[in-house]
């Protein structure tokens, strides 16, 4: 197993360095200039765009809590703790980085998965993502196939597995001996048997879920962080020094990169924000809009609820004042730094917050998968053997280590990656003049009705 361990994480550190970093900064860049910022420039706009109502199918706001559920889970809170064990304070300001480049990355792909989705058989709702625009663009299935395959492994086996890790590690502090008791499979078959019922009603079900679920844990824990963090105003100062300075401590980036704070708050800003990925696009192409561009819009504000949670866990901690050791588990950090604020009232808040987020991602997670699961099969017999398949990652997640999940999680979301701003760099063009044509229509007060033949987009759901 220590083996195993060694080989992940060096796998996950080379694909990190030499590949992803530049894939993704350059990709954020080059995006952010095409769109003239489109995430500063539409921000007011995904505000708007979050409250849009549907009659028919998932409405806007539902598909962006299927996203925003993936997006904000154990990665928020025991990921950003990580990071800051291995990186530094250095590593938040990175975070903060990725997520302001990443927000045109997300923006461009959710448009796409729009201008590319298919209607399910059911004539009322819809699927979509990469995998979908993949073949369109390519004019090859397999190609699409291979990325679907990719992102069933990652969010199915990889995150999964790891948020369903962490959400049995936080028993750790009411069950002693915990990791060596039998106490680990009983609470794998329960969350295992909680989650095939949840999944087995359909993506519309998860919607309504999220809908309800994700507005509260966020808000609920972005306000215990920040209660926390406005008692111990006088640390602020130095907070944010901290942060700048081991940010651009150039010294320990280049000593020691794969533990530097700028490779580490890429690394977990990409796993917490999903931007580029590929992962949210899934949930964007599911929503009954009028205009491709508003899921792209909408996408801005999943972004930036996801950066709020990750500085609100970053500041809870740095408030707290306690002690950060190189051994320490992210769990850990984050139970010490509550129970240094609230007492045991914090670590009971921050069990019951772990259970949340990771029901929540696991069921962001799962809708991904289904999606991609209809684009190989397109058969719903092969969605039912999948939805008892899939529990089996859960059930083993609550007894593997913590550095396997991880790795596992990196490598498969870094070749998603890889794969994914490749064609959303191919498909740039359209994606942008699909936003264009959104602010064109918007500043002539007209209505935001997509017109595809305009921009001689055929054989699509737009007309």
């Amino acid at each position: 197993m220590v083996d195993l361990e060694t080989l992940l994480s060096s796998i996950s550190n080379v694909l990190y360095t030499y590949i992803l970093i530049i894939l993704l900064m350059g990709c954020g860049l080059y995006l952010s200039f095409k769109t003239k910022f489109a995430q500063i420039r539409f921000f007011l706009d995904s505000l708007k765009l979050v409250t849009e109502k549907s009659d028919k199918g998932v409405s806007s706001f539902q598909a962006l809590m299927i996203a925003t559920a993936s997006r904000v889970g154990v990665g928020n809170i025991v990921g950003v703790a990580t990071a800051i064990i291995i990186g530094g304070p250095g590593a938040i300001f990175w975070m903060w980085a990725i997520a302001i480049l990443g927000a045109a990355s997300a923006c461009i792909e959710s448009t796409l998965a729009q201008i590319y989705k298919v209607k399910n058989k059911d004539g009322v709702t819809f699927r979509g993502g990469p995998a979908y625009y993949i073949q369109r663009m390519s004019g090859n299935k397999k190609l699409g196939m291979l990325f679907s395959w990719l992102l069933i492994l990652c969010f199915s086996c990889g995150f999964n597995g790891l948020q369903a890790f962490n959400f049995s590690s936080s028993f750790e502090h009411y069950i002693p001996n915990y990791k060596n008791s039998f106490w680990p499979y009983i609470i794998g078959l329960g969350l295992s048997a909680i989650i095939f019922i949840t999944v087995s009603k359909g993506v519309k079900n998860a919607g309504i879920i999220s809908s309800v679920l994700v507005p509260i844990k966020s808000a609920v824990y972005i306000g215990i962080a920040l209660y926390a963090t406005f008692t111990n105003l006088d640390k602020l100062p130095v907070v944010f020094e901290s942060i700048i300075r081991g940010a651009f401590d150039f010294k320990a980036i280049f000593g020691g990169f794969f533990s530097s704070a700028l490779l580490v708050g890429i690394k977990r800003g990409l796993f917490s924000n999903e931007a580029g990925m590929g992962s949210a696009p899934n949930a964007a192409a599911t929503a009954t809009v009028d205009h491709p561009a508003k899921q792209g819009i909408a996408q801005i504000f999943s972004i930036l609820l996801d950066t709020l949670v990750c500085t609100s866990t970053a500041f809870l901690i740095f408030s707290s004042g306690i002690n950060i050791s190189p051994t320490d588990e992210g769990l850990y950090i984050v139970q010490q730094a509550l129970y240094n604020q609230f007492g045991s009232f914090g670590v009971h808040f921050i069990s019951l917050s772990i259970f949340l987020f990771s029901f929540s991602a696991i069921i962001g997670n799962h809708c991904y998968s289904e999606s991609n699961i209809l684009f190989i099969y397109g058969s719903e017999k092969a969605l039912k053997i999948f939805r008892f398949a899939c529990i089996i990652p859960i059930f083993i997640g609550t007894i593997v280590s913590s550095q396997t999940a991880w790795s596992i999680a990196d490598i498969f979301m870094g070749l998603m990656a890889v794969m994914n701003i490749t064609f959303i760099l191919i498909g740039s063009k359209q994606a942008i003049d699909c936003l264009n044509d959104y602010a064109i229509l918007k500043k002539q007060n007209k209505p935001t009705k997509f017109v595809a033949s305009k921009y001689g987009i055929t054989n699509t759901v737009w007309k």
